[in-house]
């Protein structure tokens, strides 16, 4: 199965340099690019995208809005693709929000260039890209300037088992599938079970969500990652 792109930066040489990229491989089809998150948005609802790359700063509207608009559609626009966020170390806390909305993770725009190809390969699949050291670090920072955990979220955590909150913690602490089911020391299809119960149960999108929620409710700590 082909997966389908677009790429929405404000850098010519960016969209150039990763379509380019991105085309040579014989899994993915770049199909649209866009300067700005305004024509990103309009790009995304004509051409119907598995993946938007999806730059943080731009002209005309930002990634932030536009991937609020991409992923939180008006009646009759079904089509939601997954958005990949794509930015520096002095946006961070655009990032936070962008997860918040339901972006599927972030990836720096000085990663090497196969770390970017992954990237659009695990957010196709569904996945979140939460598993570089640098993201654990990242979201630790975000959550140290939030406010103290909401009681809403805290009285959602009672549905789920003991073995479900340690899961769901171990994903806050930015761990993969295999090093979860190391650390539990169980078969990582059980663990792969556990996490659709805990996603299912909490109503929660993806394990982007399922971070920004242990945060959020006061499964895990800054520091703690």
């Amino acid at each position: 199965m082909t997966i389908r792109v677009i790429i929405v930066d404000d850098q010519a040489m960016v969209r150039a340099g990763f379509a380019a990229l991105l085309a040579a491989q014989p899994d993915i089809d770049v199909v649209g690019e866009a300067p700005d998150g305004r024509a990103g948005v309009s790009v995304a609802r004509s051409t119907h995208p598995d993946v938007v790359l999806m730059d943080v700063r731009m002209p005309e509207m930002d990634g932030l809005a536009a991937a609020r608009e991409i992923l939180s559609p008006p009646p009759g626009v079904v089509h939601r693709p997954k958005v990949l966020m794509l930015t520096t170390f002095d946006v961070d806390d655009y990032v936070y929000e962008a997860l918040r909305a339901g972006a599927s993770g972030f990836l720096l725009k000085d990663a090497p260039p196969a770390d970017l190809i992954a990237a659009v390969r695990v957010v196709a699949a569904g996945e979140a890209l939460l598993a570089p050291s640098v993201t654990r670090r990242l979201i630790a920072d975000f959550a140290a300037s939030r406010p103290a955990p909401r009681r809403d979220r805290s009285l959602r955590l009672r549905g789920l088992t003991p073995r479900e909150t340690e899961v769901l913690e171990l994903i806050a602490r930015g761990l993969s599938n295999q090093e979860i089911a190391g650390h539990l020391v169980l078969a990582e299809q059980t663990v792969k079970t556990h996490i659709g119960r805990v996603l299912s149960k909490l109503d929660l999108r993806d394990r982007a969500q399922a971070v920004i929620f242990a945060y959020e409710s006061g499964v895990v700590s800054p520091g703690d990652a």
